[in-house]
């Protein structure tokens, strides 16, 4: 017997989620049905609240409720070193090895020529402007170790390299093909200790 149409709907939806499966997705819709409106509104509300309150810092990229993220507007930060990312969980995942206290640069994205997406398409005009006017001495390039990142790797490298700074990329740890976002705390934090300049 099929379920009515109502629950079918959200379970659709739910699978539509990144590894929900059907049989997640009814689970899903079932604690929906068996809680009470109460906590299911909270749930709608605060998804609704994401989209509506999130923007990025206008300075980095990064995810901000404000104008600037908590790392931009975080005083204690090292201003003359910038590390390059490719997306906020990376950012995220970098950050909370506690080794690395500068600022960041989310690119939204990597040079990926398969998917349609070239420099142009990355956030690299406003990082030169940023190094320029922050006064920055090293900028840590830390895109994932595969074809996509080590390409924009070599293009941040030749837009940085005319400003006359230090130019590093994170070094061991990271295995080619792997994800920055799903490297443990011991790998990252290897990874930024053992970060080498890129040779003119």
């Amino acid at each position: 017997m099929a379920y009515p149409r109502l629950v079918e709907n959200l379970i659709e939806q739910f699978s539509k989620l990144p590894g929900v499966g059907r049989r997640s997705a009814e689970r899903m819709v079932f604690w929906v049905l068996n809680n009470p409106r109460e906590q299911v509104q909270t749930l709608a509300d605060s998804i609704i609240g994401l989209k509506d309150g999130l923007r990025l810092c206008r300075e980095c990229n990064n995810l901000s409720e404000g104008e600037l993220c908590r790392v931009c507007s975080d005083p204690g930060r090292d201003r003359t070193t910038v590390c390059i990312v490719e997306d906020h969980k990376h950012l995220l995942a970098i950050d909370r090895t506690g080794i690395y206290r500068g600022l960041y640069h989310v690119l939204l994205g990597a040079i990926s020529p398969a998917d349609g997406r070239g420099p142009e398409d990355l956030k690299t005009r406003e990082l030169a402007e940023r190094v320029r006017a922050l006064g920055v001495t090293e900028v840590v390039i830390a895109t994932d170790p595969d074809t996509e990142g080590e390409m924009t790797a070599l293009h941040l490298t030749s837009e940085l390299r005319p400003l006359g700074i230090k130019i590093s990329r994170i070094g061991l740890g990271i295995p080619m093909g792997s994800s920055v976002e799903y490297a443990d705390l011991s790998t990252l934090t290897i990874s930024m200790n053992a970060r080498r300049e890129i040779p003119a």
